[in-house]
């Protein structure tokens, strides 16, 4: 289903006064509760050290949870995981089903984190999780996907490869799929595989799209996956965060390997 860029609801954030998740600046009368997270799940988020939702959270997570379709306009390392995974998670609780959300990522490290935060958010619902990437045995993945895990994360390629040989694989019940740093799983080609996967996955479902950046790209695909979206809009320069630490290591050519596996 297709939508108008014209109609897209706009939010935007407000700045805030303490800090809270992720390092971010929060207004601390503002709980996961208030949001309308369930008690559990809000239990969930306390154990792994969210005591306040960041920006983005407070911002996307109302609006998922009213069912609606979101756009995320949020830097890296804001909070974004949680913006679309409790609202996941709260809508498995309610729902229990296999193959139930799909998170297409651009990166098989970027895959990973977020089947972290999944389990991490849902271990005490018995949630299962597959992270599908590539550089990986394709059996042993296709084993994973056999046990019909209710949230599958991939990157688009190995995901398309499962969809056209893994026997008996499909995604024809999936409720959630989430395209998680959009911006950078356009810039790296990976549109006709995105563009197959909207083929075959149903086209009632919830879909939440986020992005650092509101490129052309991602607008048409905006337009082509989401229907009647509110965009939340968390950044106005898009650059990585102030608390996110970056490093550049150098090193001698003869020495490079051992250097990145070092830092792996």
């Amino acid at each position: 289903m297709t939508s108008s860029e014209e109609d897209i609801e706009e939010k935007t954030s407000i700045e805030d006064e303490d800090v809270g998740a992720n390092g971010e600046q929060e207004e601390t009368d503002v709980t996961f509760k208030d949001l309308g997270v369930v008690d559990v799940l809000c239990e969930a988020c306390a154990s792994v050290g969210w005591k306040v939702p960041s920006k983005i959270q407070k911002e996307a997570i109302p609006v998922a949870l009213e069912g609606k379709d979101v756009i995320g306009l949020a830097e890296t390392g804001s909070g974004k995981t949680g913006a679309f995974a409790l609202p996941i998670l709260q809508a498995l609780l309610e729902h229990p089903q296999r193959y139930f959300a799909l998170v297409l990522t651009p990166t098989r490290e970027l895959a990973f984190q977020i089947s972290e935060q999944f389990e991490a958010l849902g271990v005490s619902i018995g949630v299962k999780c597959a992270v599908i990437v590539g550089g990986m045995d394709m059996m042993s993945q296709a084993l994973l996907l056999a046990k019909k895990p209710h949230i599958i994360i991939a990157t688009p390629g190995r995901l398309i490869d499962h969809l056209e040989n893994t026997k008996g694989f499909s995604l024809r019940s999936l409720k959630f799929l989430v395209m998680d740093e959009a911006d950078r799983i356009l810039n790296m080609d990976f549109e006709t595989e995105v563009d197959k996967l909207l083929k075959v996955i149903p086209r009632e479902r919830r879909t939440f799209l986020f992005s650092a950046t509101m490129t052309k790209k991602v607008q048409k695909l905006q337009r082509a996956s989401l229907q009647d979206p509110v965009k939340v809009e968390v950044s106005t320069k898009y650059q990585t965060v102030d608390q996110l630490q970056q490093y550049f290591p150098f090193s001698y050519h003869s020495n490079t390997k051992t250097c990145i596996l070092y830092i792996y």
